[in-house]
């Protein structure tokens, strides 16, 4: 499955196409018929996180390398180092590498499926890997089934502050594979990770068996939840799979400390409802809360205005502006952008276009309320 075929609606997320020496298996089809990979992604040491912001430092020690060996570092006219290539062998030339054919999977593979649990119990001795399941290439109304960049910046952001979010509950809004909830699960207590459509649950409650060596020795618990930001009430029926218990939506609505989201905003509607739902939520909670919010400014050139867009980006600018100037006598929203300039855990490229927001809410007294108005 090295070969991804594209349609004029696929939309495909730069983590998959450019993480370098990514090994994406196809494993099943999901209950709509798209193939199903599995990544591996390493949680980065502080030795490769250093290695990783110096990049000047692979070049300090193959220069100091040829010191040693008594070889003078071969430069150009201009002073620069003159790097030399290895020749790359063919694929035919490389006789020891067996041929792979790929094989169209159906939706129960049991060789396959004992060959994945064997994976499993080896990955589970390195307590630094995630293993998370994931689409490629899909419709716009799929994407949550892909890994983004925004996840991993969030992700990176709550490794950065596990005194913070220690012992705490969490609550995720569209959650897609499930990424930041499960980094969140090995620092807080609860994490309730939501999102809508039962194959995109059903995946994220799959992630988060995966990695469950993650999350055992801090004894958090994250539980895949539905929660539809285009309806008020949350799905208590019990014949309804990924409902809430009475006990959960107790729990939720009394101690949530923080609400996080990663990259959700690509769809102007989709966006009004993420906003209506954090100030209904928040408005409901007995306590203050704290939001973030990571998200990719990702640049269009539109033929119309013949110039570069961020639609998305924009109504998601409005919104904030929007949520920090309500006055409704209960509750106030103060909005900040955030430096990105934590400490990176995961591998992916952290352009300059991803962005972390924080929104603190804070409950007004009756006192309060009656100067506001």
């Amino acid at each position: 499955m090295d070969q991804i075929t594209f349609h004029h609606n696929s939309v495909l997320s730069d983590v998959h196409l450019l993480l370098p020496n990514a090994r994406h298996l196809m494993i099943r089809l999901n209950q709509v018929g798209q193939p199903v990979f599995i990544s591996k992604f390493k949680i980065l040491s502080d030795d490769e996180r250093h290695d990783n912001n110096d990049p000047e430092k692979g070049q300090r020690k193959d220069e100091e390398e040829c010191v040693e060996g008594n070889v003078e570092p071969v430069r150009d006219e201009d002073g620069d180092l003159n790097i030399t290539h290895r020749p790359r062998k063919t694929p035919t030339a490389d006789i020891s590498r067996d041929l792979v054919c790929p094989i169209i999977l159906k939706q129960s593979n049991p060789a396959l499926e004992q060959e994945e649990n064997t994976d499993d119990e080896v990955d589970k001795c390195f307590k630094d890997i995630i293993r998370i399941e994931h689409t490629m290439a899909t419709p716009l109304e799929d994407v949550g089934k892909q890994v983004w960049r925004g996840a991993f910046l969030l992700a990176d952001f709550i490794l950065s502050k596990p005194f913070m979010f220690k012992g705490a509950t969490v609550l995720e809004l569209g959650a897609g594979t499930g990424l930041a909830s499960i980094i969140m699960a090995t620092i807080a207590k609860t994490v309730y990770c939501t999102d809508v459509g039962e194959d995109l649950l059903s995946m994220c409650r799959r992630n988060v068996t995966l990695n469950t060596h993650l999350m055992e020795p801090s004894g958090g618990e994250v539980r895949v939840r539905k929660l539809d930001w285009l309806q008020h009430d949350l799905c208590t029926d019990a014949d309804v799979e990924f409902n809430w218990t009475e006990e959960e939506v107790v729990d939720m609505y009394n101690n949530t400390s923080f609400i996080i989201a990663a990259d959700v905003c690509y769809d102007d509607d989709l966006t009004d409802g993420l906003f209506r739902t954090l100030y209904r939520l928040c408005s409901n909670f007995p306590h203050n809360c704290t939001i973030f919010i990571s998200i990719e400014k990702r640049m269009n050139f539109t033929l119309r205005h013949l110039d570069v867009s961020c639609k998305a980006y924009d109504h998601f600018s409005h919104c904030l502006a929007q949520l920090q100037d309500v006055v409704d006598g209960q509750c106030s929203f103060k909005v900040e952008q955030l430096p990105s300039n934590f400490p990176q855990f995961l591998p992916y490229e952290r352009i300059e276009q991803l962005e972390l927001w924080k929104v603190s809410t804070t409950l007004l007294s009756s006192d309060q309320a009656q100067s506001e108005f």
